[in-house]
């Protein structure tokens, strides 16, 4: 007997609808069961044979002895995943007059089985369940530990299931199962304004906390050098908590990569806040920028929308380092090997923080660096000029004495801060509101930039100077102008000033001809 059920499997961050085809017949007298899986499956889907055989029996169905034929279509699609154990498994039951087919047309069905019958959770459950309502189905069955996810999606029953048992009774007829109902706007604005970390936990560095604010409120890239226990660390993990707060879209957006890796709790819905990620310097290249056997999103991609955040940059391989500088410019990467091409969006900030030199007391006021000129040297070189080139922020941090450690005033608040800067970005909303892809100053294109970002006449003379004496790139002055138009919109100006661009001109100290003068 044939029978046919509904899923869907992962490609990148879209949902690509697939049919499973189960066909059943009798095997030969004294023959032993077994079950053939065609339409490129991976090792996982053609393992599921042995799960579900297990999950049938101690769920109580012995099933005679058969050959099962399983294909999945289209046959020309990797199938990856375990996500396919569920409907596979009420295919055989189909088959074998055991579950009702009326109504399973009509969803989506996935998820993974445990050996007693039970559901683990899958990958990828909200764009599958945002596939599932753009194809027009009536609702999607999961494992009860995505249901959360997946219920964000309106307009569309969501069902979370804990066993197989449980979906064999809904379909024949039972109220086993009731849909899963979220309010995702109410409990979206309920939690975007809640953050653990504050800024008035820092004392002092009042320049580098300006620097923050402008480059969360243009979007800007920024790069700290200091000593050990400056506090580049505990600011870089405080700047969420003065980015404007994500859209519902955005939101959407961010919640389906972590989806597709597997990196939402159970209880999750949306993500409320923007991502904030800080590999390890040991991170490779391909758990930065996504891909891999089994295609996966990189740290890059699951900082989108929010912060990438790398320690200690020095530290970190030039390989990995070097395939940054694609992602910065275009804001996506593409990922193609031999077998796969895929699209990851990764709009980021991206933030990173260095000691001058090995030893890190390179020009610190109060303790001796050892380090020879050539390993201070050796040690900047590790940061290609082409990649500090992208980034508009530089900032020297120094350290703190005792009398402003010791100070129990505490600093601005993350809030107050946040208030302006998101001043800033609504100005930029809206002289950008007829560019499409186009939301802050960081994302400006050159005739934006003509049209938004060219000084007076005098000041370009200035700007003219100050790139001739520095031998700063074009990139680069194309960032200040960036910058000095962020630091306008912050004192909402409409006309980028003198001291606007003499500011954004501070922030390139620490460019590749300059850095020997300036550390």
């Amino acid at each position: 007997m044939l029978a046919k059920l509904n899923s869907a499997t992962v490609c990148g961050i879209i949902a690509l609808p697939v049919t499973i085809e189960v066909n059943s017949v009798p095997s030969y007298p004294n023959g032993s069961s077994n079950m053939i899986i065609v339409g490129l499956p991976d090792s996982s889907v053609k393992e599921s044979y042995s799960r579900i055989k297990a999950a049938l029996a101690n769920s109580g169905y012995k099933l005679p002895r058969q050959n099962v034929t399983v294909n999945l279509a289209p046959g020309d699609i990797r199938k990856e995943g375990t996500g396919f154990d569920l409907p596979i498994a009420l295919g055989v039951l189909m088959a074998n007059e055991l579950v009702v087919g009326d109504r399973i047309s009509r969803f989506m069905i996935l998820g993974e089985l445990s050996l007693d019958g039970s559901l683990q959770p899958i990958r990828g459950a909200l764009p599958i369940a945002i596939k599932a309502r753009e194809l027009g189905y009536e609702g999607l069955i999961v494992p009860q530990q995505n249901v959360h996810e997946a219920a964000v999606v309106n307009r569309l029953k969501v069902y979370g299931a804990q066993t197989i048992q449980q979906v064999m009774d809904f379909f024949n007829g039972s109220d086993s199962l009731r849909p899963t109902v979220i309010d995702t706007r109410s409990e979206f604005f309920a939690h975007n304004e809640e953050f653990e970390l504050d800024f008035s936990d820092v004392k002092g560095q009042e320049n580098v906390k300006r620097a923050f604010e402008i480059a969360a409120a243009g979007g800007h890239n920024l790069i700290m050098v200091g000593p050990p226990g400056a506090g580049k660390s505990m600011m870089a993990r405080r700047l969420p908590s003065i980015l404007p707060p994500l859209t519902l879209a955005e939101s959407l957006e961010t919640t389906q990569i972590h989806s597709v890796a597997g990196k939402l709790k159970g209880e999750t819905g949306l993500i409320y806040a923007r991502p904030f990620q800080a590999p390890h310097h040991t991170v490779s290249q391909v758990a930065l920028v996504g891909g891999g056997a089994n295609p996966m999103p990189g740290e890059i991609s699951l900082a989108h929308n929010g912060v990438l955040f790398l320690d200690e940059l020095p530290e970190f391989s030039r390989a990995a380092l070097e395939v940054l500088r694609q992602p910065l410019e275009d804001r996506k990467i593409n990922v193609s090997r031999a077998k796969y091409s895929i699209d990851y969006p990764c709009n980021f900030m991206f933030v990173a923080s260095m000691n001058p030199c090995p030893c890190g007391y390179y020009n610190h006021p109060t303790k001796h660096c050892q380090c020879t000129p050539g390993q201070i040297h050796k040690y900047l070189n590790k940061i290609s000029g082409p990649l500090l080139d992208r980034i508009d922020i530089q900032i020297e941090i120094a350290p703190l004495s005792f009398e402003q450690l010791s100070r129990s005033k505490p600093g601005e608040s993350s809030a107050v801060i946040r208030q302006r800067v998101i001043a800033a970005r609504q100005r930029q909303e809206e002289r950008y509101r007829e560019c499409p892809g186009i939301h802050c100053n960081a994302q400006m294109t050159p005739a934006l930039m003509r049209q938004y970002a060219t000084p007076a006449s005098q000041d370009m003379a200035m700007l003219r100077d100050v790139i001739n004496r520095l031998q700063l790139s074009a990139r680069a002055y194309d960032r200040i102008l960036r910058l000095a138009r962020t630091i306008a919109d912050l004192e909402g100006t409409e006309n980028i000033q003198t001291h606007h661009l003499a500011e954004a001109v501070g922030y390139r100290t620490l460019d590749r001809e300059s850095w020997g003068e300036s550390i």
